[in-house]
């Protein structure tokens, strides 16, 4: 399954990549392109990092008729096909830091449960490849992209995430430690991964033989990093926010924030109502707001707003012959449904802004409601299946051990797919001496969000 991206999708996307793009360039990263092909002696020098990606990698073995003597790999990501490079760039401390990111598709040819926008065979996303003459350089990129990404959805998406340190069985191929962002989607009970940071160490480094010569004259290897966030933003997005009726867009990632509908009746001045309807387009679009009018006359206006409704815009403002009669718009909230009138004066552009933001607060916490509902703190074996059985995203004392992880999954697969740790949170609740993993019955060692993921 691959995704087509365009319209509202692309311009959403294209919303986040700028605000994250703008935040990169602060951090002095730089923006690049490297080759979609992957010759199959670059993939295997990293052993570990392609094992995991083994099953995914998709091969090119013809050109036209003829096949090919040496396969080609399409990038599943882009370790082995950059950092051939970063071997070949940095000789010294002062090539350091390499901070470098690009926007590209890559594919993973995924067989089982395809979603739109979720798990695809092709997608868009960013990937950041950084190297460093320090892990504590290192590790300080490591939370500071994990920064970005928590604002991506909180901010513009309006979609509340965890940010946490995922176990050494969930962590990124190759990597030292993998750091992420954590979304959870009430209606199905899964968590999903909405984004990563990951420390690579210098696992990497060792492979490609990225070493550079310090300021005491000693050679050394680069510390590297790795992180992206992909067009999974929008499936979690329309998960979260979406109801019968269709889409449901929080403001600032709307490609359309305010559609103008004119709604003529019988023996109306139809034209004096269009005139409105272009008049109050003219004056948002001049405020800075992304807004459009539905004109058509070969709909009902009903028609036109179930049409919109659908497609998630935020606001629909409703101009009749009775709101011109009294100078005034009809305003109804995507979100809520309420209605209100407003008069057509000076303080309408910054009612609607005011409007646009209250939508956005409250998306944010409306699903933080919904999802910390579904948040169960559990401490034995029976209270956590039972939470899973409720499809409740599982806070459990765990002792840290990837046996007992493994142990966990194969105790509960299942026809919908056995649980697994999501991640352990940053803000960790105080645990008491003597506190007991639930799992294992040793001593637990940190709190772990669990449950069955997209």
């Amino acid at each position: 399954m691959t995704n087509i991206t365009f319209g509202a999708q692309f311009s959403t996307l294209s919303t986040l990549q700028d605000f994250f793009d703008r935040e990169i360039k602060k951090m002095k990263i730089k923006n690049c392109y490297f080759p979609l092909f992957v010759s199959p002696g670059v993939l295997q020098r990293e052993k570990d990092h392609i094992e995991g990606f083994a099953p995914e990698v998709a091969w090119v073995t013809k050109s036209g008729e003829s096949e090919l003597e040496v396969p080609i790999a399409i990038r599943p990501t882009s370790e082995t096909v950059m950092y051939p490079y970063y071997s070949k760039w940095i000789r010294g401390h002062r090539d350091l830091p390499l901070k470098l990111n690009q926007w590209c598709n890559v594919v993973r040819w995924e067989f089982s449960h395809p979603t739109p926008f979720i798990r695809s065979r092709e997608f868009l996303w960013q990937e950041g490849h950084t190297a460093f003459a320090t892990k504590e350089d290192a590790d300080a990129e490591v939370l500071e992209i994990l920064e970005l990404y928590r604002r991506i959805y909180e901010e513009y998406l309006a979609i509340p995430v965890v940010k946490g340190k995922k176990s050494e069985l969930e962590k990124f191929a190759g990597g030292l430690y993998t750091t992420s962002v954590e979304a959870f989607i009430p209606n199905t009970g899964r968590g999903i991964q909405g984004a990563t940071s990951h420390c690579l160490g210098q696992n990497f480094a060792k492979m490609f033989e990225i070493n550079f010569e310090n300021e005491k004259g000693e050679k050394a290897m680069v510390w590297q990093n790795s992180w992206a966030y992909s067009t999974r933003t929008i499936g979690v997005m329309v998960m979260v926010h979406g109801d019968d009726k269709g889409l449901v867009l929080p403001p600032k990632v709307a490609s359309v924030q305010v559609i103008v509908i004119s709604v003529p009746y019988k023996d109306a001045d139809t034209e004096k109502i269009l005139e409105a309807c272009k008049t109050i387009v003219d004056t948002f679009s001049e405020a800075g707001l992304r807004v459009e009018a539905d004109l058509r006359d070969n709909y009902s206006p009903g028609w036109k707003y179930s049409h919109w409704e659908m497609k998630g815009v935020p606001l629909r403002i409703e101009i009749g012959p009775k709101d011109l009669a009294k100078n005034q718009v009809r305003v109804v909230r995507r979100d809520n449904s309420e209605k209100v009138d407003i008069p057509v004066d000076t303080n309408l552009v910054p009612r609607i802004k005011d409007m646009l933001a209250d939508i956005q607060q409250s998306l944010f916490d409306d699903a933080k409601r919904k999802r910390d509902a579904c948040v169960k703190i559990v401490k034995t074996w029976d209270e956590f299946v039972e939470a899973l059985n409720q499809k409740k995203m599982i806070l459990a004392p765990w002792c840290d051990e990837e046996e007992v992880e493994k142990d966990v999954k194969a105790r509960t697969k299942g026809e919908i797919g056995a649980a697994k740790t999501l991640c352990s949170p940053f803000d960790q609740p105080e645990l008491s001496p003597g506190t007991l993993c639930f799992a294992s019955g040793k001593p637990a060692k940190k709190w772990t969000y669990w449950g069955r993921s997209y």
